[in-house]
């Protein structure tokens, strides 16, 4: 797996995917012309039979969390960990929404 990151010169996540045989997700960093469009734009636009993933603008957690999901089609314990890690993000917005309810909007970030 090759998670590459493109920026002002966005090829190097196509680049990896045209060269090597391993899936590539690819990264559009945020620049300052165009505020990362270009990039998302040059990664999601391979032609056919050179696939890149993509996430979001700046998105590399994202991207580290779609490698480890695809490792883990022949990985139990990482699967586990993988429903693990889902189970503690929910309720971690569980707790963020009961904080919600008794605070109410206008004072849930004091």
């Amino acid at each position: 797996m090759i998670i590459a990151g493109a920026g002002m010169a966005a090829h190097l996540p196509g680049m990896c995917a045209a060269l090597f045989p391993l899936p590539v997700i690819g990264i559009p960093m945020h620049t300052t012309s165009l505020g990362g469009r270009d990039s998302l734009y040059s990664i999601v636009q391979m032609p056919s039979g050179i696939p890149v993933a993509t996430v979001a603008i700046g998105g590399a957690k994202n991207a580290a969390i779609l490698a480890a999901k695809i490792l883990a089609v022949s990985d139990p314990d990482l699967l586990q960990r993988l429903k693990d890690y889902s189970e503690a993000m929910k309720k971690e917005v569980e707790a963020k929404n009961a904080r919600l309810q008794e605070k109410g909007y206008q004072h849930y970030a004091d």
